[in-house]
């Protein structure tokens, strides 16, 4: 019987990035696979405006999208009736946990460690991460690395472009830990 009460920290990894884009965070047990999505939207980045999916030894776990939306042309188990420690018991275990589906952004998640809980009443945290998290719908890996060869470039003819396309002065090396936790913070219990 998985124990619920145990804290489960994970190492959450942008596939295919390199120098790989990932996070450490620290979640109850008892979380649910709702939570969960809402913990990595966070520590990534991401604005949580597109469908998403988990999937965890052959099965696709999923939940309402964005303004409720839900996808009802593929069949899933409902994210919000499971745990993490119902589906995972075991260190060393992996899933993937897929974001935008146009752009394809899927994370390997692995379970680095089972431990006692950590102190808090929320007890979710994150403990580390490298890279800033790539810009929404700009077409997957390689349209993020485009835009990064692009940037670096002030004299490519579309620097401009995707420099007010992204709206802000981006820094691929940015990762701010502070602001993630703040962010985490501010979840519900």
């Amino acid at each position: 019987m998985a124990r619920t009460d145990r804290a489960y920290q994970l190492k959450i990894t942008l596939h295919g990035s390199k120098p790989p884009i990932w996070r450490r965070v620290i979640v109850p047990g008892h979380i649910t696979l709702g939570r969960l999505h809402e913990v990595i939207q966070i520590t990534m980045g991401w604005l949580d405006c597109h469908l998403h999916a988990f999937e965890i030894a052959g099965t696709t776990y999923s939940g309402p999208g964005p303004y409720g939306y839900v996808d009802d042309e593929n069949e899933f188990e409902d994210e919000r009736r499971h745990r993490l420690a119902e589906l995972l018991p075991r260190e060393k275990m992996k899933f993937r946990y897929e974001y935008d589906f146009g752009d394809d952004w899927v994370h390997d998640i692995v379970v680095e460690k089972i431990m006692p809980p950590l102190a808090g009443a929320r007890g979710i945290v994150c403990t580390g991460g490298k890279l800033c998290c790539p810009v929404e719908d700009c077409g997957g890996l390689w349209g993020h690395y485009s835009n990064l060869r692009i940037l670096a470039d002030e004299k490519h003819p579309e620097h401009a472009e995707v420099a007010e396309w992204v709206g802000r002065k981006f820094d691929p090396e940015e990762f701010d830990l502070q602001a993630v936790n703040d962010a985490l913070g501010k979840l519900r219990a």
